[in-house]
């Protein structure tokens, strides 16, 4: 059991409080396999961005506790406006939906207007609301492949996933030129020595990561992608190159094999989500304690924000 102590000197068990809370306040708790094991652990739903937008869309609960960043819980938010949606800490950002300003994007729009725009999920509300359809790493190739083989594209904001859609269905697209922090650290050098020093490992990589590792994977998905492919393939070892939250489920789905973080360039802890991490069982446990911090949005931007993730909804 996490504890602490609060300014009271009075000991807060939080996994206990938070149990509490949840069913007192009819909350639930959804969490990224980014996330912290132990947030994790005591969550309700554990998934990928597309998991939990399709968990947010169907819950009946009262109260939306998010342990993910910001662009997901303004997701949810986009699908339950009446609903109170909180997060941990709303410093929890995210690289790629930084990197794309909606004022820009508009402007590349505004350049090829015979162009629709998939907007990958990692984007915020205003990306949203000028965005064709909204796709995750789950479904974008599904995605693509349902449109018309003349339709022009723009995607954004994550290039690497972008090239890597484009190898996969054959397609042109324009590609903003937007990467993600955690998955450009992973190094192709330190990863071929992992894979001497464990000749039987497969690699398996998230296509946010560079092409030069995505080069020498054995397999490439999303994180709930990843997950499935380590509980069915016959393999014992995986170099794994994604954020390394993610090894606490494949821990648990499959704990007869032996899961390897790959390494990032430098001598760091830089392939863990510095975002991801802001979120603590004790910021949890307040959130949920004061109902803040709340996602709010502005109505006409929610509604427009919501058309293409109902699209991608439908699509997926």
């Amino acid at each position: 059991m996490l504890k602490t102590q609060n300014i009271d000197t009075v000991e807060v068990n939080y996994e206990e409080e938070i149990l509490r809370l949840k069913k007192e306040m009819n909350a639930v708790i959804l969490a990224h396999f980014y996330q912290e094991s132990e947030i994790q652990d005591i969550a309700d739903y554990i998934g990928d961005s597309l998991q939990l937008a399709q968990a947010a869309q169907k819950t009946e609960a009262d109260v939306i506790v998010f342990a993910g960043v910001h662009f997901m819980a303004e997701t949810a938010k986009i699908l339950n406006p009446g609903k109170l949606v909180i997060l941990p800490d709303m410093k929890a950002g995210c690289s790629l939906a930084e990197g794309c300003p909606a004022s820009m994007l508009q402007k590349m729009k505004n350049k090829f207007p015979d162009h629709i725009v998939i907007s990958y999920v990692n984007c915020s509300a205003e990306v949203k609301a000028i965005s064709d359809i909204i796709c995750t790493s789950s479904n974008a190739e599904k995605i693509v492949a349902q449109l018309p083989e003349d339709q022009k594209i723009i995607f954004a904001p994550d290039k690497n996933l972008g090239k890597y859609l484009i190898k996969k269905t054959g397609r042109e697209m324009l590609l903003w030129q937007g990467s993600c922090i955690v998955h450009e650290t992973f190094s192709e050098k330190k990863i071929l020595h992992l894979r001497t020093e464990h000749p039987d490992a497969k690699i398996i990589s998230h296509p946010e990561c560079e092409e030069t590792v995505l080069n020498y994977s054995d397999f490439i998905g999303s994180t709930s992608a990843l997950l499935k492919f380590v509980q069915e393939d016959s393999a014992k070892e995986f170099i794994v190159a994604t954020e390394p939250g993610i090894l606490n489920q494949m821990k648990k789905k499959a704990p007869d094999k032996i899961f390897i973080a790959a390494p990032p360039e430098a001598s760091c802890s830089c392939n863990e989500c510095p975002y991801m991490k802001l979120n603590t069982m004790e910021k949890l446990y307040l959130c949920m304690k004061n109902k803040t911090p709340e996602i709010t949005l502005n109505e006409d931007l929610r509604v427009k924000a919501l058309k293409p993730i109902l699209r991608m909804l439908k699509m997926s």
